[in-house]
């Protein structure tokens, strides 16, 4: 039997969602007495009033940047402005912006308990370009972050410390994901160092089965309450959490003193499910917990950087939302109608034929893309060239080996061995089947940068370019701290005129 304050709170809660009908996820929270205190996406407005920046891109032709905005009040980014500014270039995320007005932006993460692959030990940034996504029928980009890339705030205004209760949510791609430490976005410490059990808590999403684990082979969504993986109460495994295989997911975690709880649903359909509701782990530690308030995105709370992941949105909030708060968000973030869009773009390629790739820097234009042995590398090919050398020269364009919306290019003259980045050289090896594997030999084509042909970026890398250096292949960055990822002439060392195979 419901008390007359509950009775009231609950339709005084009705009439505000009546009102709110489009209301974004953050009027929804505040709607249920549960603020955001932050509030990040680089596809959306997350209040239904905002205007301000989603986030900051910079490219790397000259330096400059630019912030990208909705076309309108609480309304999908303006990719347009994005895709004019990135023109002929390459453009990197620097920061995302925090919609809530506390200014808990996140930006490169710091080197930690872990050292990033950048300079100085940073995090890498993501592509701007490699997560393209429609909302609404609108294009827009989410932020599509391989190994090493990472995002962070260790100075966060607003988030829950101690034993404060909170909740997050974040909307992610169901399909891009590893059993590498780990794929976060939440609540860490400020050290960017593990200072112990209980001193995190945030949505994890992959297949780790490091720490614990849900039902089937994965992926779940878990809490990562540092030194610990969760699914549930039991430190092992939770046979309550199921292994997702929505293209688009909502990942929600909340917690307060000694309960916490794991929803989760179809981003793009349907309602939210619990996955446990309970009292803490009974492990030391994490019973009170001893959150720090620092908030990451990609890493774990050390800066620990072996996961993979997309983010399209997500928000943390003060308080412990109620389950008809995150149901309406859940049917706000089905409203915005997350969906698929091409990756690829440049003149077509057509799976099953047979392909050359020649440069096009003006020192190189009677070189090919070939291999010897499993180095790849450049070769001069003409019409009295050896049979040999034409196979060598020739790829046979095949469906993406780890994702069917890019493609992969097999080997002529050794059939069953693609093209794939290892340590990022290119290499041709036989496929093993693996889904590391699939991954490594997949990319996208892209109009060509330096306005001739194609370039082939990476899907798993997307800031990583088929480049030749000293004549050869590389899966090459325009900057970094490798000497192929050098800027002089990338443009043109990763452009591609394509046509017919010799073989």
């Amino acid at each position: 039997m419901f008390s007359k304050s509950s009775l009231k709170r609950a339709s005084v809660f009705a009439v505000g969602l009546v009102a709110t009908a489009t209301a974004g996820p953050c009027d929804l929270y505040a709607s249920g007495n549960t603020p955001c205190v932050a509030a990040h996406s680089t596809t959306r407005a997350l209040y239904r009033a905002y205007t301000g920046a989603l986030y900051q891109v910079q490219r790397g032709s000259d330096g400059a940047t630019t912030t990208i905005a909705p076309l309108s009040a609480g309304g999908v980014a303006n990719a347009a402005a994005q895709d004019s500014f990135c023109a002929g270039t390459t453009c990197l995320i620097t920061i995302i912006y925090d919609q809530s007005g506390r200014g808990n932006h996140l930006t490169q993460a710091p080197p930690g308990g872990f050292r990033g692959p950048e300079s100085n030990g940073y995090d890498h940034l993501a592509s701007a370009i490699g997560a393209p996504v429609k909302l609404h029928g609108q294009k827009a980009y989410g932020v599509f972050m391989s190994p090493g890339t990472g995002y962070r705030n260790n100075a966060a205004s607003g988030t829950a410390t101690g034993d404060a209760a909170q909740g997050m949510y974040a909307v992610l791609d169901g399909t891009h994901y590893n059993g590498g430490c780990c794929f976060d976005y939440g609540n860490a410490e400020t050290s960017s160092h593990d200072t112990g059990n209980g001193h995190m808590e945030a949505i994890y999403f992959g297949d780790s089965t490091s720490w614990g684990s849900g039902s089937g082979s994965g992926p779940w969504i878990m809490a990562d309450l540092e030194n610990g993986l969760f699914s549930g109460i039991n430190t092992r495994n939770n046979a309550g959490d199921p292994s997702i295989s929505y293209r688009f997911v909502t990942a929600a975690v909340k917690g307060e003193p000694n309960q916490w709880a794991i929803r989760g649903g179809n981003a793009a359909s349907g309602s939210l499910s619990t996955f446990y509701s309970g009292a803490r782990p009974s492990v030391s530690g994490y019973n009170p917990m001893h959150k720090e308030g620092a908030i990451i995105l990609g890493i774990g709370g050390d800066n620990s950087i072996s996961a993979q992941g997309t983010f399209y949105e997500g928000v943390m909030t003060s308080g412990y939302p109620s389950d008809a708060t995150e149901n309406a968000v859940q049917a706000n973030i089905v409203a915005a109608g997350y969906a698929v869009t091409s990756l690829t773009s440049g003149p077509a390629l057509t799976v099953g034929s047979s392909i050359s790739l020649r440069a096009t820097t003006s020192c190189c234009t009677t070189r090919y893309i070939a291999h010897t042995g499993s180095t790849v590398n450049t070769q001069v090919v003409t019409s009295s060239s050896t049979t040999a050398l034409k196979q060598q020269a020739s790829w046979t364009v095949r469906t993406g080996l780890g994702n069917s919306a890019c493609l992969s290019f097999e080997s002529v003259d050794t059939p069953g061995s693609y093209i794939r980045h290892y340590n990022f050289v290119l290499l041709v090896n036989a496929n093993d089947g693996s889904k590391q594997f699939g991954e490594d030999a997949t990319f996208c084509p892209q109009a060509g940068l330096n306005g001739q042909g194609n370039s082939i970026r990476s899907w798993s890398y997307p800031t990583r370019f088929f480049r030749h250096y000293n004549n050869v292949l590389y899966a090459a960055s325009n900057g970094g701290v490798d000497t192929f990822d050098a800027t002089a002439s990338f443009n043109d060392d990763v452009s591609w005129v394509i046509s017919a195979g010799f073989a």
